[in-house]
Protein backbone atom coordinates (compact mmCIF):
# COMPACT_ATOMS: atom_id res chain seq x y z
CA UNK A 1 0.00 0.00 0.00
CA UNK A 2 2.83 2.38 0.92
CA UNK A 3 4.65 1.73 -2.36
CA UNK A 4 1.44 2.30 -4.28
CA UNK A 5 1.11 5.73 -2.66
CA UNK A 6 4.76 6.82 -2.78
CA UNK A 7 5.19 6.03 -6.46
CA UNK A 8 2.59 8.71 -7.27
CA UNK A 9 4.20 11.45 -5.14
CA UNK A 10 6.63 12.79 -7.83
CA UNK A 11 3.92 13.04 -10.50
CA UNK A 12 1.57 14.64 -7.98
CA UNK A 13 4.18 17.32 -7.29
CA UNK A 14 4.59 17.82 -11.05
CA UNK A 15 0.83 18.26 -11.39
CA UNK A 16 0.93 20.86 -8.61
CA UNK A 17 3.61 22.66 -10.62
CA UNK A 18 1.22 22.67 -13.59
CA UNK A 19 -1.74 23.75 -11.42
CA UNK A 20 0.23 26.68 -9.98
CA UNK A 21 1.36 27.59 -13.49
CA UNK A 22 -2.23 27.74 -14.69
CA UNK A 23 -3.08 30.14 -11.86
CA UNK A 24 -0.03 32.23 -12.76
CA UNK A 25 -1.36 32.39 -16.34
CA UNK A 26 -4.68 33.79 -15.11
CA UNK A 27 -2.82 36.37 -13.04
CA UNK A 28 -0.80 37.35 -16.12
CA UNK A 29 -3.95 37.85 -18.20
CA UNK A 30 -5.38 40.05 -15.44
CA UNK A 31 -2.12 42.06 -15.32
CA UNK A 32 -1.57 41.06 -11.68
CA UNK A 33 2.14 40.61 -12.27
CA UNK A 34 3.17 40.32 -8.63
CA UNK A 35 0.76 37.41 -8.15
CA UNK A 36 1.98 35.83 -11.38
CA UNK A 37 5.53 35.98 -10.02
CA UNK A 38 4.39 34.40 -6.74
CA UNK A 39 2.77 31.43 -8.48
CA UNK A 40 5.78 30.99 -10.77
CA UNK A 41 7.93 30.73 -7.64
CA UNK A 42 5.48 28.17 -6.21
CA UNK A 43 5.69 26.22 -9.47
CA UNK A 44 9.49 26.34 -9.29
CA UNK A 45 9.39 24.90 -5.77
CA UNK A 46 7.20 21.99 -6.91
CA UNK A 47 9.48 21.52 -9.94
CA UNK A 48 12.51 21.30 -7.64
CA UNK A 49 10.96 18.75 -5.33
CA UNK A 50 9.36 16.44 -7.90
CA UNK A 51 12.74 15.31 -9.25
CA UNK A 52 14.14 15.07 -5.73
CA UNK A 53 11.19 12.94 -4.65
CA UNK A 54 11.52 10.65 -7.66
CA UNK A 55 15.19 10.00 -6.82
CA UNK A 56 14.65 9.64 -3.07
CA UNK A 57 11.69 7.28 -3.43
CA UNK A 58 13.02 5.50 -6.51
CA UNK A 59 9.64 6.31 -8.03
CA UNK A 60 10.54 7.08 -11.63
CA UNK A 61 7.64 6.52 -14.02
CA UNK A 62 7.25 6.19 -17.76
CA UNK A 63 5.17 9.35 -18.03
CA UNK A 64 7.07 11.35 -15.40
CA UNK A 65 9.66 12.88 -17.75
CA UNK A 66 7.08 13.90 -20.35
CA UNK A 67 4.68 15.22 -17.71
CA UNK A 68 7.47 17.29 -16.18
CA UNK A 69 8.32 18.89 -19.53
CA UNK A 70 4.65 19.62 -20.23
CA UNK A 71 4.19 21.25 -16.81
CA UNK A 72 7.40 23.25 -17.22
CA UNK A 73 6.41 24.61 -20.62
CA UNK A 74 3.14 25.87 -19.18
CA UNK A 75 4.54 27.28 -15.92
CA UNK A 76 7.82 28.59 -17.30
CA UNK A 77 7.14 28.94 -21.03
CA UNK A 78 3.53 29.93 -21.60
CA UNK A 79 3.16 32.01 -18.42
CA UNK A 80 6.06 34.41 -19.15
CA UNK A 81 4.67 34.71 -22.68
CA UNK A 82 1.30 35.73 -21.24
CA UNK A 83 3.01 38.24 -18.97
CA UNK A 84 4.85 39.79 -21.94
CA UNK A 85 1.68 39.67 -24.05
CA UNK A 86 -0.24 41.61 -21.38
CA UNK A 87 2.62 44.08 -21.05
CA UNK A 88 2.73 44.69 -24.81
CA UNK A 89 -1.00 45.48 -24.63
CA UNK A 90 -0.37 48.13 -21.97
CA UNK A 91 2.59 49.82 -23.62
CA UNK A 92 2.63 53.21 -25.28
CA UNK A 93 3.04 52.95 -29.07
CA UNK A 94 4.34 55.83 -31.19
CA UNK A 95 2.04 57.02 -33.95
CA UNK A 96 4.14 55.35 -36.67
CA UNK A 97 3.64 51.94 -34.99
CA UNK A 98 -0.17 52.05 -34.85
CA UNK A 99 -0.36 49.59 -37.73
CA UNK A 100 1.54 46.88 -35.84
CA UNK A 101 0.37 47.66 -32.31
CA UNK A 102 -2.38 45.04 -32.50
CA UNK A 103 -0.01 42.36 -33.78
CA UNK A 104 3.25 42.94 -31.92
CA UNK A 105 2.02 41.40 -28.62
CA UNK A 106 1.86 37.98 -30.29
CA UNK A 107 5.67 38.03 -30.56
CA UNK A 108 5.58 37.27 -26.83
CA UNK A 109 4.76 33.64 -27.63
CA UNK A 110 8.24 33.14 -29.05
CA UNK A 111 9.21 32.56 -25.41
CA UNK A 112 6.76 29.63 -25.13
CA UNK A 113 8.01 28.15 -28.42
CA UNK A 114 11.69 28.41 -27.54
CA UNK A 115 11.00 27.14 -24.02
CA UNK A 116 9.46 24.00 -25.55
CA UNK A 117 12.53 23.61 -27.77
CA UNK A 118 14.78 24.08 -24.73
CA UNK A 119 12.93 21.40 -22.77
CA UNK A 120 12.99 18.94 -25.67
CA UNK A 121 16.70 19.59 -26.10
CA UNK A 122 17.33 19.06 -22.38
CA UNK A 123 15.48 15.72 -22.38
CA UNK A 124 17.69 14.36 -25.14
CA UNK A 125 21.05 16.03 -24.43
CA UNK A 126 23.43 13.80 -22.46
CA UNK A 127 25.75 16.77 -21.83
CA UNK A 128 23.29 18.30 -19.36
CA UNK A 129 23.49 15.84 -16.48
CA UNK A 130 25.42 18.06 -14.06
CA UNK A 131 25.12 21.48 -15.74
CA UNK A 132 23.05 23.22 -18.40
CA UNK A 133 23.50 24.23 -22.01
CA UNK A 134 21.41 27.34 -22.55
CA UNK A 135 19.25 29.26 -20.08
CA UNK A 136 16.97 26.98 -17.97
CA UNK A 137 13.28 27.73 -18.47
CA UNK A 138 12.50 28.39 -14.76
CA UNK A 139 15.25 31.03 -14.68
CA UNK A 140 13.83 32.65 -17.81
CA UNK A 141 10.33 32.73 -16.31
CA UNK A 142 11.59 34.27 -13.06
CA UNK A 143 13.43 36.95 -15.03
CA UNK A 144 10.35 38.05 -16.95
CA UNK A 145 7.91 37.92 -14.05
CA UNK A 146 10.28 39.86 -11.80
CA UNK A 147 11.15 42.39 -14.51
CA UNK A 148 7.52 43.19 -15.29
CA UNK A 149 6.33 43.15 -11.66
CA UNK A 150 9.24 45.25 -10.44
CA UNK A 151 9.67 47.73 -13.27
CA UNK A 152 6.08 48.00 -14.54
CA UNK A 153 5.77 51.81 -14.32
CA UNK A 154 8.95 52.23 -16.37
CA UNK A 155 8.01 49.58 -18.93
CA UNK A 156 4.63 51.18 -19.73
CA UNK A 157 6.00 54.72 -19.83
CA UNK A 158 6.61 56.63 -23.06
CA UNK A 159 10.37 56.40 -22.49
CA UNK A 160 10.38 52.62 -22.98
CA UNK A 161 9.90 51.79 -26.66
CA UNK A 162 8.00 48.56 -27.54
CA UNK A 163 10.88 47.56 -29.80
CA UNK A 164 13.15 47.40 -26.74
CA UNK A 165 10.85 44.73 -25.34
CA UNK A 166 10.85 42.88 -28.65
CA UNK A 167 14.66 42.83 -28.65
CA UNK A 168 14.62 41.40 -25.11
CA UNK A 169 12.15 38.70 -26.18
CA UNK A 170 14.39 37.72 -29.10
CA UNK A 171 17.52 37.77 -26.92
CA UNK A 172 16.07 35.53 -24.22
CA UNK A 173 14.51 33.21 -26.80
CA UNK A 174 18.00 32.73 -28.21
CA UNK A 175 19.53 32.25 -24.75
CA UNK A 176 17.10 29.37 -24.11
CA UNK A 177 18.44 27.31 -27.03
CA UNK A 178 21.99 28.68 -27.15
CA UNK A 179 25.11 26.55 -26.68
CA UNK A 180 26.24 28.67 -23.73
CA UNK A 181 27.29 26.46 -20.77
CA UNK A 182 25.45 27.46 -17.58
CA UNK A 183 26.27 26.13 -14.15
CA UNK A 184 23.87 24.15 -12.01
CA UNK A 185 23.15 24.61 -8.31
CA UNK A 186 23.36 20.87 -7.64
CA UNK A 187 25.70 20.28 -4.69
CA UNK A 188 27.61 17.02 -4.35
CA UNK A 189 29.07 18.25 -1.04
CA UNK A 190 29.32 21.46 1.00
CA UNK A 191 32.99 22.13 0.29
CA UNK A 192 33.78 25.75 -0.65
CA UNK A 193 36.52 24.57 -3.03
CA UNK A 194 34.16 22.35 -5.01
CA UNK A 195 31.23 24.80 -4.99
CA UNK A 196 32.79 28.27 -4.85
CA UNK A 197 30.96 29.44 -7.99
CA UNK A 198 27.57 28.34 -6.64
CA UNK A 199 28.21 29.71 -3.15
CA UNK A 200 29.43 33.07 -4.50
CA UNK A 201 26.40 33.28 -6.75
CA UNK A 202 23.96 32.50 -3.92
CA UNK A 203 25.54 34.96 -1.49
CA UNK A 204 25.15 37.84 -3.91
CA UNK A 205 21.62 36.69 -4.78
CA UNK A 206 20.65 36.99 -1.12
CA UNK A 207 21.95 40.57 -1.19
CA UNK A 208 19.97 41.33 -4.37
CA UNK A 209 16.75 39.89 -2.98
CA UNK A 210 17.16 41.64 0.37
CA UNK A 211 17.79 45.05 -1.20
CA UNK A 212 15.75 44.94 -4.42
CA UNK A 213 12.94 42.57 -3.30
CA UNK A 214 10.70 41.80 -6.32
CA UNK A 215 13.22 43.31 -8.73
CA UNK A 216 15.91 41.13 -7.20
CA UNK A 217 14.85 37.98 -9.05
CA UNK A 218 15.48 39.58 -12.45
CA UNK A 219 18.83 40.87 -11.19
CA UNK A 220 19.74 37.38 -9.96
CA UNK A 221 19.04 35.87 -13.38
CA UNK A 222 21.17 38.50 -15.13
CA UNK A 223 23.90 37.75 -12.56
CA UNK A 224 23.48 34.02 -13.27
CA UNK A 225 23.98 34.57 -17.01
CA UNK A 226 27.02 36.77 -16.39
CA UNK A 227 28.67 34.26 -14.02
CA UNK A 228 27.97 31.42 -16.47
CA UNK A 229 29.57 33.35 -19.31
CA UNK A 230 32.56 34.18 -17.12
CA UNK A 231 33.15 30.65 -15.81
CA UNK A 232 32.49 29.15 -19.24
CA UNK A 233 35.14 31.36 -20.79
CA UNK A 234 37.67 30.38 -18.11
CA UNK A 235 37.06 26.66 -18.75
CA UNK A 236 37.45 27.21 -22.50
Amino acid sequence: MANRITRHIPNTLTCMNLFSGCIAGVMAFEAQYGMALLFIIISAVFDFFDGMAARALNAHSVIGKDLDSLADDVSFGLVPSLIIFSLFKEMHYPAYMEGVAAWLPYAAFLIAVFSALRLAKFNNDTRQTTSFIGLPVPANALFWASLVAGYHPLLVSESFHPLYLLVLVCLFSWLLVSEIPMFSLKFKNLSWKDNKVSFSFLILCIVFLATLQVKGFATCIVWYIFVSLLTGRKKA
